[in-house]
């Protein structure tokens, strides 16, 4: 167990798993201390088939949150021992609806001595422990199921790679990765049109010099991200949210969701009342980021853009 300690909580899984062994060894053997023809892991399929009623392999599968196929095999092996017996669904005929067999509903009745003594041993066990495992164990589930710890775990790793990330204002060197990168996405998803090359081919003159800017995301030093504000003339927004780009090389770290708040903060301080931006729908993940920014679908604005069918805006004021 030295290794545990030395591990951590990273084992966690590990740790139960010697734990669920153990329990579950010593299930075996109180089964047969009792003098039942049971496995461990056929108790839930048991219990919920002990209520009476005659229920489908999906109902009980439901009921004891297992998997389809694991309960249609735990099923197989109780049916062989002649636990449990089917039947054709009288509502619906392509179903199978089970049940105790005789042999098995004897068991429902012999086991509940098992019952009482085991309960009887949790309860003394949980007395000895300075904590409550089974309370322990609900509020974990509670929580792993409002996230799961996939998703924490991305969470962390995206935390963790986002403060390799800077944003920073455009200078002419970073133009060709200004060009490349939002070319490559352009070109994966659509084909470029004239306004593209307008932007891309003269960031300065066509963005820059008429009142706009542009944000450059490096990812350990290497220009991966660009974003810009292109200066608008509208009675609600100021600025459009434009030419958001991030290679497919480093993509999962964040970077996009930066430079979105990175251009929003910008443009407050620059005391825009708006910003407004245009996409696709078939863009499912950069709609997501939109609406995650706070952008809200718009109408009614002219486009130079033929690939456009949504419109966004942000009020900042």
């Amino acid at each position: 167990m030295e290794i545990f300690n030395q591990i951590g909580k990273v084992a966690l899984g590990s740790r139960l798993r010697m734990l669920t062994d153990r329990i579950t060894d010593d299930a075996a053997e109180i089964y047969k201390l009792y003098d039942i023809d049971m496995q461990p892991k056929w108790f839930p399929v048991f219990f919920s088939l002990s209520q009476g009623e005659a229920k489908t392999i999906t109902t009980i599968a439901k009921e004891i949150g297992h998997s389809h196929p694991s309960v249609s095999t735990i099923i197989g092996e109780m049916s062989k021992k002649g636990l449990v017996q089917e039947k054709k669904d009288t509502a619906d005929g392509r179903r199978n609806r089970v049940q105790l067999s005789p042999k098995g509903r004897e068991i429902t009745e012999k086991i509940q001595v098992q019952y009482r003594d085991i309960n009887s041993a949790m309860e003394e066990l949980s007395a000895q422990a300075n904590h409550d495992l089974w309370l322990a164990i609900e509020e974990w589930e509670f929580l792993l199921q409002q996230k799961t710890l996939l998703r924490r775990v991305t969470e962390k790793k995206k935390d963790r790679e986002s403060g390799k990330v800077t944003i920073i204002p455009y200078e002419p060197k970073y133009q060709r990765a200004f060009r490349s990168l939002n070319e490559e996405w352009i070109s994966t998803w659509f084909t470029m049109e004239e306004a593209d090359y307008k932007a891309l081919d003269n960031p300065q003159g066509y963005i820059l010099d008429k009142g706009g800017h542009i944000l450059i995301a490096l990812y350990e030093g290497e220009p991966v991200g660009t974003c810009a504000l292109i200066k608008m003339k509208d009675p609600e927004f100021d600025f459009e949210l434009a030419k958001m780009a991030v290679s497919p090389r480093v993509r999962g770290k964040n970077i996009g969701y930066l430079l979105g708040t990175a251009i929003i903060e910008k443009a407050r301080t620059l005391g825009a009342r708006g910003i407004y931006l245009e996409s696709n729908t078939i863009l499912k993940p950069a709609i997501s980021l939109y609406h995650k920014l706070g952008f809200k679908k718009v109408t009614g604005h002219p486009t130079p853009y033929a690939r456009c069918n949504i419109q966004m805006g942000l009020p900042l004021r």
